[in-house]
């Protein structure tokens, strides 16, 4: 006999909730674009790569990104910051936000091509150290940042080509 399995709808998040959850994801692009409005974005005193995007996907990408970054960070914190591994992950994601915000006033701010490349390095272990602590505490939050890592990688080959030539 086929039996249909039927499954609970997660409760609907209250007011509070979807205004934490906002309030995140806009912090989280407010601080994550702040540098680029001190520092800009020129590019004029570097040979650009062959690969080197147009200008707008770093916007569109960096959106994103710090979209889903609040998103992920919502998630985490809604377990509950009385849990010693949420309040370690929101710490971690902390860090990893204020080595990312440091990157471009290395790179473009000091136009510093090595400088930046250590930054992104840094970044990188605190992007994955942040998914991995994520994880922990909440699965989809992780995955929400996979992205994340994947564009600092791809930054990273970006800086370095830049270091090189």
């Amino acid at each position: 006999m086929d039996m249909e399995v039927v499954r609970e709808l997660p409760p609907r998040p209250s007011a509070r909730e979807v205004a934490v959850a906002v309030g995140m994801i806009i912090g989280v692009n407010v601080i994550g674009s702040s540098p680029s409005l001190v520092f800009g974005s020129d590019t004029s005193w570097f040979a650009e790569p062959w690969f080197f995007p147009p200008g707008i996907v770093f916007g569109i990408a960096w959106t994103t990104l710090f979209t889903l970054m609040g998103l992920a960070l919502y998630l985490v914190w809604r377990h509950g910051t009385s849990r010693s591994d949420v309040r370690l992950a929101i710490a971690i994601f902390a860090v990893q936000l204020v080595v990312n915000v440091s990157w471009t006033p290395a790179f473009f701010g000091l136009q510093r091509a090595d400088l930046g490349l250590l930054v992104i390095a840094v970044l990188w272990v605190a992007v994955v150290a942040t998914i991995w602590t994520f994880a922990r505490v909440d699965r989809l939050a992780a995955v929400l940042l996979v992205p994340y890592i994947a564009w600092v990688s791809f930054a990273a080959v970006l800086n370095y080509t830049i270091y090189a030539s």
